[in-house]
């Protein structure tokens, strides 16, 4: 398994901080990658989260999957690693 998850859904106003206090809840979050559009720098809309163990990865998805934050229900799972793009060109 993997102790990276998934969060999508998220308002565009909720900060770094906001995910980090969040999942602080549920263990030690090691970092959290605020994913953004890479033409216009704009968030996405959807993060990555790592806490320091897969039981507190578990921990915090089945706890915070569907729970509101800043006005928006959260979709929250374990992340899959994705497969290599072809390069842009």
């Amino acid at each position: 398994m993997s102790n990276r998850i998934y969060v999508g859904n998220v308002n565009f106003r909720t900060t770094e901080d906001g995910l980090r206090t969040l999942f602080s809840n549920y263990g030690e979050v090691v970092s959290v990658r605020m994913i953004t559009d890479r033409d216009s720098g704009r968030y996405r809309g959807f993060s990555f989260v790592e806490m320091a163990s897969e039981e507190q990865a578990n921990a915090a998805v089945e706890s915070a999957n569907g729970m509101e934050l800043d006005g928006r229900p959260l979709k929250v799972n374990i992340a899959h690693e994705r497969a290599p793009r072809e390069p842009r060109y």
